[in-house]
């Protein structure tokens, strides 16, 4: 596929929506014993006997004629203080929902990855310390001296063992950890597509010397969910199916029910644990997730493993990864650090004959993840609904927020001590008949987006965990799918332009006053005709540059794919400039990253680097990927 077609494919996931909008109305404050979360304690299996016993019987209840439900090998895709201002409370304190650079990076001139929270990195297509960008594409490593804007080393990541999908990149010193699935056939074609086994492999590469050199790889069975660094600290969450082959020979649903069932009663316990293998030094070791390190809530489906793995990146040699597994599923990653949190819908519980409705509430589990140990298992609550995405979550004064939206298109936020995750407070009834498109928690203020047909910001005041209320509600047409705060008082909207209808209509980018939280406005906007943005489904794809408010988005528009360079002053945004990187094969190629060192504008696609001057916008280098 051509690097253009897969822009294109993108731009189909803009959708036109279309409804109403309703009032929030504020829950009852509610005390802590009133709105307890559901007891959610794990615990471990008396033996491998039993853990396999356990797997069974769960998953065999919740199988389907197809498989196991969202399983792509079955045919299917994957499913503050008192006293004062709201706004002094989120204006004073360290949270990292406020958006600033790195720790020095303004400093030295150089813009690090969008990340969520301050300290906490996270896995990324390109990194740099200042001196050099490090980026993988296409199962590639490459480094980039930014002052001679010169490749100075690449590194071929495959190894001959199956296909390998796009790759991430953590960086430590002079060391970077490559994060990539990895999919190898493991049986013949079935009258579908073949069997494809899934695992996440991890590469660290020195780039020390000349050239870029592997120091070691680690592969484990499953899929990666996410990743979060803490100095040389690596923290893995991997999420892994049972191998099971399901025949899908019969001709009736009723008669491929029955011999999935008996294909789960064939299957032994090394069709469950994870299998691992770690490489260094020319020595190859490995194993399995061990049954008695495996953890199990009271009600389960068997048709999904948890597993945190912590590495240092700078070590000599992989370990295994000092694992902890509990028989769950994982959706969303979101750590401050000091607690790695991991949010499962828990979708499968609608196929379970002994459930009468829908069960949309997502169960969040807290590991401890302090220090370079074993992620340490904590606590695990439930709020009703689904989270969009990771920014649905956010630590604050010993507290969790969590925002969600039920099945029925209404959204709430959901306070939980973050000791035990017990609910505390909740504010209810957000765009009711809409759900939500994007949500962002700065210090002791929120912000949600829903929408329908317009877009209401609402603002939050999350000072009082048990009294979170509504403060204000702009109603605006179109809708933000990604809230980036700028500084106190100010909040950048990336989405989606729309008419009264509620048809989308174009990108926008909106600048919003958000200083008196009970008065939202928005006091500016840029439209693109028929435009789409990565940074609408992907925040990674964001760059705002404080020091001379350049904010850079890619964009598609017309058929056209580049960045859009905007200035973002007191009052205003004001187009700098378009970029694009040389065509390949007659089409435009979809630009994916940007990124500041020392005055350059770096922007990134598979195609190769392009270094722009950040005033001017003029060109200065192009470096292309053979």
């Amino acid at each position: 596929m051509t690097i253009a077609r897969r822009g294109a494919y993108a731009l189909v996931a803009v959708l036109l929506l279309s409804g109403c909008t309703g009032e929030p109305t504020a829950a009852p404050p509610p005390s802590p014993t009133a709105l307890p979360a559901p007891a959610f304690r794990l615990v471990a299996f008396d033996s491998c006997a039993d853990v396999l016993a356990g797997l069974k019987q769960a998953a065999k209840e919740v199988v389907t004629p197809w498989g196991f439900e969202g399983d792509w090998r079955a045919g299917r895709l994957p499913m503050a203080a008192a006293g004062g201002s709201v706004e002094d409370a989120a204006n004073t304190r360290g949270d990292a929902g406020v958006a600033k650079a790195p720790s020095g990076a303004e400093q030295t001139g150089y813009s690090g990855t969008n990340n969520h929270e301050a300290g906490v990195e996270e896995p990324d297509l390109v990194k740099t310390d200042g001196r050099r960008i490090v980026t993988v594409s296409g199962g590639t490593l490459r480094v980039v001296d930014a002052a001679t804007r010169r490749v100075t080393g690449s590194l071929d990541l495959s190894d001959g063992r199956g296909q390998l999908g796009e790759g991430t990149l953590l960086l430590s010193g002079d060391r970077a950890m490559v994060l990539m699935s990895a999919f190898g056939p493991i049986s013949k074609d079935r009258g579908f597509a073949p069997y494809l086994d899934s695992a996440v492999r991890l590469v660290t590469v020195d780039l020390a010397g000349a050239r870029p050199t592997v120091v070691g790889s680690y592969t484990i069975d499953g899929s990666l969910v996410d990743a979060r660094q803490v100095g040389a600290t690596a923290r893995i969450v991997v999420r892994s199916r049972p191998r099971i082959e399901f025949p899908y020979r019969a001709t009736t649903d009723a008669k491929r029910l029955r011999d999935n069932r008996g294909a789960i009663d064939r299957s032994t316990i090394d069709d469950w644990l994870p299998r691992w293998t770690a490489s260094s030094a020319g020595e190859e070791r490995g194993g399995r997730i061990d049954c008695g390190a495996l953890r199990k809530p009271e009600v389960f489906s068997g048709t999904s493993l948890l597993t945190v793995l912590g590495f240092d990146i700078g070590a000599a040699a992989f370990g295994d990864g000092d694992p902890t597994t509990i028989v769950a599923d994982g959706n969303f990653v979101y750590s401050n650090g000091a607690s790695l949190y991991v949010a499962n819908d828990q979708r499968w519980r609608v196929l379970r004959a002994d459930v009468g409705r829908l069960r949309d509430d997502t169960i969040i589990y807290r590991f401890d993840v302090t220090g370079s140990g074993p992620p340490r298992y904590v606590a695990a609550g439930s709020v009703p609904g689904y989270l969009i995405n990771q920014y649905a979550m956010s630590e604050f004064d010993g507290h969790l927020r969590v925002a969600t939206t039920l099945a029925e298109n209404t959204s709430s936020v959901h306070v939980l001590r973050a000791g035990d995750l017990v609910e505390v407070g909740v504010v209810e009834g957000l765009g009711k008949g809409e759900r939500i498109y994007a949500v962002r928690f700065a210090g002791a203020v929120g912000y949600v987006v829903t929408f329908r047909q317009t877009d209401p910001l609402y603002t939050l005041d999350l000072r009082e965990p048990a009294r979170p209320t509504v403060r204000g509600e702009l109603k605006i047409n179109g809708y933000s799918a990604y809230l980036h705060p700028l500084d106190p008082g100010r909040l950048i909207g990336v989405g989606q332009d729309a008419d009264s209808r509620g048809r989308v209509l174009g990108a926008q980018v909106s600048l919003f006053d958000v200083a008196d939280l009970a008065e939202p406005r928005r006091v500016a906007q840029h439209r693109v005709k028929s435009g789409w943005s990565e940074a609408e489904n992907d925040p990674h794809a964001f760059l705002y540059w404080a020091e001379s408010g350049l904010l850079v988005i890619p964009m598609s528009w017309n058929s056209h794919f580049g960045v859009l360079a905007l200035r973002v002053t007191e009052s205003g945004l004001k187009e700098v400039g378009r970029l694009r990187h040389p065509q390949a094969q007659g089409y435009d190629v979809l630009i994916r990253r940007s990124l500041m060192v020392n005055g350059t504008l770096w922007t990134v696609s598979d195609a190769g680097m392009r270094a722009t001057d950040a005033t001017s916008l003029r060109d200065q280098a192009w470096l292309p990927f053979a």
